[in-house]
């Protein structure tokens, strides 16, 4: 099962205490939003496409938390009433384009800024499952972890983290977000990503056409997508004018 495409996809960056340290940057003094569209949404088993240009495609292993009701101006206490339920998801993301230094070749430069590089098209995995709040209590510790599948079938361990790491809550998250955006049933957030992606490892890791990426939430499941380059999508004709 596919779950209905999200109105909206808040996203949160740096929000575990260990992917900020991987990376070698000082902690955010509030959270980081940025946003993903409805174009980057695939389900379960659907391709991820490696946009031409890029050469720096990461995974993040995510926690996704999905509005129930409307939520607007919403106190940290009373946040959990407008959650519908977790799943989870893959913020993929193209790192050269992001600009981060270790994935840029000499004379690369990223965009000044993350849509491209966050929002292409199938840069947003989520599962099939989702899972209510009375059956999970992020707070506690969940469980996080990606693979990377090469096509020798090897399955390479990625991030393995757990969401008491993480540094804003849920509850503060919604807060954070609907102090100046209208959460509506059907919007996702997206709570960031612990430690262990590719482009911080030594040397950096990045995903191929023909590899398979798997993404798990402990007590909700996991998304499993393959890799594959932008030249193998068959692209509709126009019909002429």
């Amino acid at each position: 099962m596919r779950l209905p495409t999200p109105g909206k996809i808040v996203c949160v960056g740096l929000n575990y205490h260990d992917h900020v340290a991987e990376g070698g940057r000082p902690g955010p003094e509030r959270p980081i939003l940025f946003a993903k569209f409805s174009n980057a949404v695939i389900g379960d088993g659907e391709p991820i496409v490696r946009p031409e240009g890029t050469h720096a495609l990461d995974l993040e292993v995510e926690l996704g938390v999905v509005i129930g009701r409307e939520a607007r101006r919403v106190r940290a206490a009373d946040c959990m009433q407008h959650v519908a339920g977790y799943v989870v998801v893959n913020d993929v993301s193209a790192r050269d384009w992001q600009g981060v230094p270790a994935a840029l070749r000499e004379g690369e430069k990223g965009d000044g800024q993350w849509l491209r590089a966050k929002g292409s098209d199938t840069f947003l995995p989520i599962g099939s499952v989702l899972v209510t709040p009375d059956e999970l209590e992020p707070a506690a510790g969940l469980r996080l972890r990606s693979w990377r599948i090469t096509p020798d079938g090897v399955e390479h361990p990625m991030q393995d983290g757990t969401t008491a790491d993480m540094i804003w809550g849920i509850p503060e998250l919604i807060e954070y977000i609907t102090a100046v955006i209208t959460l509506e049933p059907g919007d996702l957030i997206a709570t960031g990503t612990p430690a262990g992606v590719g482009v911080f490892r030594d040397p950096p890791v990045f995903l191929e056409p023909g590899d398979r990426v798997r993404c798990e939430v402990e007590g909700i499941g996991s998304v499993e997508n393959p890799i594959i380059d932008w030249s193998e999508v068959r692209v509709e004709a126009e019909p002429p004018r």
